[in-house]
């Protein structure tokens, strides 16, 4: 099995889908590599350092299209729609993409995709159950994105987050507030805390409380009747507009108090929830920051501009849409295990399986030989033989779920795992 590697060329993207460490579990499987020139670049890693591990450097990105019988990338279909469209003429029938593909915001690339005759793989749909956590792309690059963004709020504030007794003087901790207790909120809480904040978490899942006070936060409970929804599979279940503002009015409190808000809550294929109101930001103490990680759906932060920074009445405002991309080396280094992981589950005795008979690759599997496969983009079902419409629908359910971990969630949002 040829596996091609393919350079990403969303704006802004430096990760790619697999790096040199990666690929001697591959190498042992039966795989052999073909990298687009500068594939990795931009993660650090050189060409050299893909022959050293017994890959070929292709003539260029043409090459890797016209010889490779899979292809790998971070980013495709509808999570690089411009992209999506100058690659489509280079596929082929029976070719395998596995990547990204935001198929249920961006569904038409994939529908446009299935023309080629190829097999597409989502990866962001992977199905949260414990087989397939060491797959979970979403989570990896949500820990990162928590992380990175208590460092963009400590670097905008214009103050220090730890307590300091100095001879002139004691100097107070920075007060944050993160909303949202999955990977991305609980790894925003643990930096905070590392970097000596006085550090407060909120969910709408009561059931996450010993989580955040497990990393030395304060958990912030709102005088609400549906406190402890929770929905399937320990996501937070949505709520109506009527909780919703109820919400807004007790948690202006708690945001007006804090120096730092990072919020976490993102839904797949719609808009993200309003949690910080433009009269929320107005009430916080000049100087205060938020960094909003939800701005690519519209963001939690009523504000919020994706890739801007809004100052509104001396709060900083920062809406990061890729900040895995940020720190590429380790970003590509977790998502190319996983990336490995998924092929080796994929690929069996040198074949693509697209029997539909194992749960992971059902549930990620979009494009069929040229054939919408995913409930979600209009195909039909590609359950196992016998499977209901009500199996079919509930493949679709799971799968949006799934899609939310790249963040975390409040209460309109799944919460990450």
């Amino acid at each position: 099995m040829l596996l091609g590697i393919l350079k990403d060329t969303y704006p802004g993207e430096r990760r790619v889908a697999l790096v040199p460490a990666s690929l001697p579990p591959l190498t042992k499987a039966g795989f052999t590599f073909l990298i687009e020139p500068g594939a990795g670049i931009s993660a650090g890693h050189a060409d050299a350092a893909y022959l050293e591990k017994g890959a070929q450097v292709a003539s260029s990105r043409a090459d890797v299209f016209a010889k490779a019988d899979l292809l790998v990338q971070v980013r495709a279909l509808g999570a690089d729609p411009n992209g999506a469209a100058a690659d489509l003429p280079m596929f082929r029938q029976g070719q395998t993409l596995v990547a990204t593909c935001d198929p249920l915001s961006n569904p038409e690339p994939a529908r446009r995709f299935a023309s080629s005759g190829g097999n597409a793989f989502a990866l962001e749909l992977a199905p949260r159950i414990t087989r397939a956590q060491s797959m979970d792309v979403l989570s990896s690059m949500a820990t990162l994105a928590g992380y990175k963004a208590a460092l963009l709020a400590a670097t905008n504030l214009p103050k220090i987050f730890p307590m300091m007794m100095t001879a002139a003087g004691t100097v107070t901790a920075a007060r944050a507030l993160v909303i949202g207790a999955g990977v991305a909120g609980l790894q925003a809480i643990a930096t905070c805390r590392k970097l000596g904040a006085v550090v407060s978490g909120y969910d709408v899942r009561a059931a996450v409380k010993e989580q955040v006070m497990s990393l030395g936060a304060k958990f912030v409970e709102l005088e609400l009747e549906t406190q402890t929804a929770e929905g399937k599979g320990g996501y937070a279940a949505a709520q109506d507009e009527t909780f919703l503002r109820r919400q807004r009015e007790l948690m202006a409190r708690v945001v007006a108090d804090s120096d730092v808000v990072i919020t976490t809550a993102a839904i797949p294929g719609k808009r993200s929830p309003v949690i910080v109101t433009a009269d929320m930001v107005r009430g916080m103490a000049a100087g205060s920051v938020i960094v909003d990680l939800a701005a690519e759906r519209g963001g939690n932060c009523e504000l919020s501009r994706p890739d801007e920074t809004v100052i509104e009445n001396g709060v900083t405002i920062l809406a990061p849409t890729n900040l895995p991309a940020t720190v590429p080396m380790h970003a590509s280094q977790l998502f190319g295990r996983n990336v490995a992981n998924f092929l080796l589950l994929l690929v069996k005795d040198g074949k693509v399986r697209l029997d539909g008979e194992d749960e992971i690759l059902r549930e990620t599997l979009l494009v069929r030989e040229g054939e919408l496969a995913h409930p979600s983009i209009g195909g039909a079902s590609n359950a196992p033989t016998g499977a209901t419409g009500a199996a079919a629908a509930a493949t679709a359910a799971t799968s949006a779920a799934s899609a939310a971990t790249a963040t975390t969630a409040t209460s309109a949002a799944p919460a990450a795992r």
